[in-house]
C-alpha cells in the first residue's frame, strides 16, 4: 500500500510521525484502513493533544500495538473535543472542568 492511500480522520489531518508508525506495520495499517473516519480521527486526536514529546511517542506506539490487537478506538478517552458536528456532552465537558 502506498503511503498516499492512507487515510486521516474527520476533523484531524494525518500527523507524519503517525503516517510513518503506520507504514512500519502492515498489519496496524490495514487495521487503520478498516476503521471509520471518526475512529481514525480518534486515535489521531488521542495522539496530538498530548502534552509531552514522550507521550505523544508512547501514544503513537500504543495506537500500533493496539490497533494490531484490534482495538477500533482508544481506551478510556473522553473523546475528540475539535469536533464540530456534534455538542459536547456534559460528562466530557465536566471532566474538562476539573
Amino acid at each position: 500500500m502506498n503511503s498516499k492511500a492512507i487515510s486521516g480522520g474527520t476533523v484531524h489531518k494525518l500527523p507524519d510521525d503517525l503516517h510513518r508508525a503506520l507504514l512500519s506495520s502492515p498489519e496496524a495499517l490495514t487495521a487503520w484502513q478498516d476503521i471509520t473516519p471518526l475512529a481514525r480521527n480518534e486515535w489521531i486526536c488521542w495522539t496530538v493533544t498530548v502534552k509531552k514529546v514522550e507521550t505523544r511517542k508512547d501514544h503513537i506506539r500504543r495506537t500500533v500495538a493496539e490497533l494490531k490487537q484490534g482495538k477500533r478506538r482508544p481506551c478510556c478517552w473522553i473523546g475528540c473535543i475539535h469536533r464540530v458536528d456534534k455538542k459536547m456532552s456534559p460528562s466530557v465537558r465536566w471532566a474538562l472542568s476539573k
